[in-house]
């Protein structure tokens, strides 16, 4: 039901606004999502003292803060709920095949980085380091895990490492003893130590720009994020991960993400527990 007083988005003010959203990060907001897309940044309108949708649009054209404001506007018009030791089957993988084979690798330098790409407000990278921990393969090593998101809101959720209940809901409780902080009230704080290996930043996975500062990697986590992209924004960012990848460096997508049709960069890896991508090394091609 509409509210009184509000103006509705014209089909041409959705068209605009979902133009600059894509062009911004690459999320397509399909034509069904109108409504939503109305509701959910009525609350900037009104924080901006704007009367409706027009005057909104010149306010992400020409405003001088109209990039804060468009991140924000991504950030009202974007999910975000996640939890510790989603998919676990493929985490098994993770922790049974993959680490032992990265470890085996990187013996000499003694370094592994893993990436969580749309990490949301941090629980996949912070599942990722206890993983990297309880495996015992890294004792000595430098262990880094980044986690980036377009959402500087939920990087700072992050940062805090504070989760309550739904967050942990499917943690192992032996894990959970051995790597949060006691109870404080309803909510657990992630221990110190596997704080100090993840580190967070704010990054739009379609700015190439930015995306160079990201060092290589050894396994890029991204699961369940290109689902809000269209085709040729999923391809873009493939390539970015592609090319951030060492080679042998694996992709972990969700179960009900494919790359058929949309590279043919990276190899299918049938492993015990899973199926995964991997970059090839050098000339083998998938």
């Amino acid at each position: 039901m509409r509210d009184e007083g509000r103006s509705e988005m014209s089909q041409e003010e959705f068209h605009l606004l979902r133009d600059m959203v894509y062009d911004h990060c690459g999320i397509l907001i399909r034509d069904e999502m109108k409504f939503v897309m109305e509701r959910r940044l009525w609350p900037r309108l009104e924080a901006l003292g704007l009367e409706d949708f027009h005057a909104y649009h010149r306010h992400l054209r020409y405003d001088a803060q109209r990039k804060n404001e468009l991140e924000t506007a991504v950030e009202a018009l974007t999910t975000n709920e996640t939890y510790f030791f989603r998919e676990p089957q493929q985490l098994k993988a993770f922790s049974e095949e993959i680490l032992p084979e990265l470890a085996a690798r990187g013996g000499r330098q003694r370094r592994i980085r893993l990436w969580s790409a749309g990490c949301s407000s941090g629980e996949e990278a912070y599942t990722i380091a206890i993983l990297a921990l309880e495996s015992g393969l890294f004792a000595g090593w430098d262990v880094e895990v980044y986690g980036t998101d377009i959402s500087r809101r939920v990087l700072a959720a992050a940062r805090h490492a504070d989760y309550g209940p739904s967050s942990l809901r499917a943690a192992p409780p032996d894990l959970v003893a051995r790597h949060f902080e006691p109870p404080a009230g309803r909510k657990r704080r992630v221990s110190a130590a596997v704080r100090s290996m993840v580190s967070f930043g704010h990054l739009n996975l379609l700015d190439e720009e930015m995306a160079q500062l990201v060092p290589r990697m050894d396994a890029i986590f991204c699961r369940n994020v290109l689902i809000y992209f269209d085709v040729p924004a999923r391809r873009r960012v493939l390539k970015v991960f592609y090319e951030k990848l060492v080679e042998g460096g694996y992709l972990l997508l969700g179960h009900s993400e494919s790359l058929i049709t949309l590279s043919a960069d990276f190899e299918l890896a049938h492993l015990r527990h899973d199926l995964v991508y991997r970059r090839p090394r050098s000339g083998v091609r998938p």
